[in-house]
């Protein structure tokens, strides 16, 4: 199983076989949120998440 490094708390975080750039994993440890960049063989980069807030109409 591919993994990638939490770049918060540097703890392993294992991505799915199955995943693509653009989902969401979150850090086993933390909690945080990130964002799947690359895929490349065995290494998966990966972000923090940006989170969006609300359009409250604005």
């Amino acid at each position: 199983m591919p993994k990638a490094i939490c770049p918060e708390c540097g703890v392993d975080v294992e991505i799915p076989e199955d995943a693509l750039v653009g989902e969401i994993v979150s850090c086993p440890d933390c909690g945080l949120e990130l964002e799947i960049v690359e895929i490349a063989g065995g290494s998966v980069k990966v972000r923090v998440a940006a989170v969006e807030g609300e359009d409250w109409g604005e």
